[in-house]
């Protein structure tokens, strides 16, 4: 895994070597095979554990897990009513969806940096990086899906004739044929721009901050990557490594959640606008 040479050398090889994705395929038409594996495995594991307390879930006094639960979907729920100000049945599990899914894709960051990488290559694996979301492509991906639901909740909520004509009628709006015809071309310049915007600032925003979250990690490790226990130095940068190690995971629990929230209430923002008549 890390590259048997020390000095700088041996610290590139190991910063690169987890940094490079399990990949299929060439150029364009490759897949990051471990962004997709933990992907879908994490929703999976949402899914079962939600319905399983719904299935599970009683009347009387709940337990820990399901009040737990159960106060995360009040909240959301509560949050998308404060937001929100059209009607749809979708918004709020979207809403809890995209928050989990997101929360526990970030927190695959807590994992020691060498503990699924170590135990893929036992099995014959030998790049392995297990925060989805310090992939661009995952990010992009969840994005643009937020994107085209913007436009399914635009369309249904004012129909094709006024989603489309907004494109030439707002910000600016304008009175009598000749303004409308003026504005039209700058209308629909600041809206294509606007759409284009939202996935790639959506997307960016939490790659960046997973992205940088796992290199800080990696950067720590590198504090002991060639010591011995016979080095007198081993105790030192032993000692710094983990005050920063903790202080660290400190920090990035709070990026983590921030990420996650962040990302789902521009989501129901987005949503609120392309639902709103203007």
């Amino acid at each position: 895994m890390a590259a048997s040479e020390g000095g700088s050398g041996g610290m590139t090889e190991y910063i690169q070597h987890h940094l490079t994705h399990l990949t299929v395929g060439e150029g364009f038409w490759s897949v990051h095979l471990d962004s997709v594996i933990f992907f879908f495995a994490l929703a999976a594991l949402f899914v079962i554990t939600f319905v399983a307390v719904a299935r599970r879930a009683t009347s009387g006094v709940p337990g820990r897990f399901q009040t737990a639960v159960e106060l995360l979907v009040e909240y959301v729920d509560g949050i998308v009513k404060q937001t929100f100000h059209g009607q749809s049945k979708l918004i709020a599990p979207l809403a809890i969806t995209i928050f989990m899914l997101v929360f526990l894709m970030n927190f695959m960051d807590m994992l020691p940096v060498d503990a699924l990488p170590s135990l893929g290559e036992a099995f014959g694996i030998d790049h392995l990086r297990i925060v989805s979301t310090a992939d661009i492509n995952t990010t992009l991906g969840m994005a643009l899906c937020v994107f085209f639901l913007i436009q399914y909740v635009g369309i249904k909520h004012k129909g094709l004739g006024l989603f489309f004509g907004e494109f030439f009628t707002a910000p600016f709006h304008a009175h009598g044929t000749v303004g409308r015809v003026l504005t039209a071309a700058p209308n629909f310049l600041l809206r294509v721009i606007e759409e284009c915007v939202r996935p790639i600032s959506l997307s960016l925003r939490l790659f960046g901050n997973m992205y940088a979250g796992e290199l800080i990690f990696i950067l720590i490790a590198c504090l002991t990557l060639d010591a011995t226990l016979a080095h007198v130095s081993t105790f030192g940068f032993g000692t710094i490594q983990f005050a920063a190690d903790v202080l660290w995971t400190a920090f990035h629990i709070l990026i983590i959640v921030l990420q996650a929230f962040i990302f789902m209430m521009l989501t129901i923002v987005y949503l609120s606008i392309a639902a709103a008549r203007h």
